[in-house]
Order: structure tokens, then sequence, then C-alpha cells
């Protein structure tokens, strides 16, 4: 949890303390942001990873396999940061990618960073899987339809 997030949490939670309980009953009936999303994810999550299953990987593998694609070769540090993950998720997914042979890992410019480039097998993963992967972002858009699917691109990017 970071600062700003721990201060926000406090000052939440010394505001509720003032609230009477009726009223705190009240606001947690109504439904909860994070539950909803968090289904939303499993559901959506599942549909990638009965897609790409005949590639051999899960959503989370074939997203860091797309950001280092995307920047190659990367300090674990740098795709830390392009993904939004914590270092140690990055350095657990990595070494299952590469225990998989789809990612190398080598030393930097700076011997004591790591760096992450595909593999030719990374790289075939990638290009077998872009169509099962567009294929559920196809159907994904089918059924929210064009303008909620952008109303729902835009809605997160703001979160």
């Amino acid at each position: 949890m970071t600062a700003r997030m721990a201060s926000a949490s406090a000052a939440l939670l010394a505001g509720l303390a003032n609230i009477p309980s009726r009223a705190y009953t009240r606001t947690m009936s109504s439904p909860c942001y994070c539950t909803v999303l968090r289904a939303a994810m499993r559901r959506i999550a599942a549909s990638y990873d009965a897609a790409l299953e005949p590639v051999g990987v899960n959503i989370a593998q074939f997203s860091l396999l797309r950001s280092v694609r995307r920047a190659e070769p990367l300090t674990l540090t740098e795709l830390g940061r392009l993904t939004e993950l914590d270092r140690s998720t990055i350095g657990r997914n990595v070494r299952v990618l590469e225990r998989m042979g789809l990612l190398a890992v080598g030393r930097g410019k700076d011997q004591r960073e790591a760096t992450v480039t595909l593999t030719p097998d990374g790289h075939r993963v990638l290009d077998a899987g872009a169509p099962l992967w567009e294929s559920v972002q196809g159907q994904i858009e089918a059924r929210l339809g064009p303008d909620h699917a952008e109303s729902l691109r835009a809605a997160l990017n703001v979160l």
C-alpha cells in the first residue's frame, strides 16, 4: 500500500467514525465497485485464459510477454513500472516465463540489474496467441457494443 493510499484510508476511516451506524449500513448496502470489478475481471480473464490455452499461457503471462515485446530489452524495474506490478510479482512471473523458455534474463549495463528479452519461442507464442487474443477482444466488444466498449475503456482509464 502506498503512503497516499494509506493516508486516504486513514482519512476515510476517521470520517466513518463520526457517521451514525444507520448511515454506515446504508452506505455499505450499495454495490462495491471493487467487488463488481473483480467479478467481471475473473469472468473476462477466464475467457482469455481459455482462448490462449492452445499456446500454453494464460492472460497474465500473455500480457507480460506483450509488455516485454513493446519495450525490450528492459530491466525488471522498468517492466514493473510499465505493468504497474511490484518487483516481487514481476520477479516471480518472469521466472515462470523463463522456465517455460519464453523469456531470457540477462545482465544489463548495470550488473546489479537483470534485463528481460523475448526468446524465439516467446515471439512464436505472441504471434500464435495474437489472433486468439483478438478473438476475445472482439467477443467482448460485440457483447458490449462499440459505444459501451469505448465508454468502459474511458472510465477505466480515469481510475
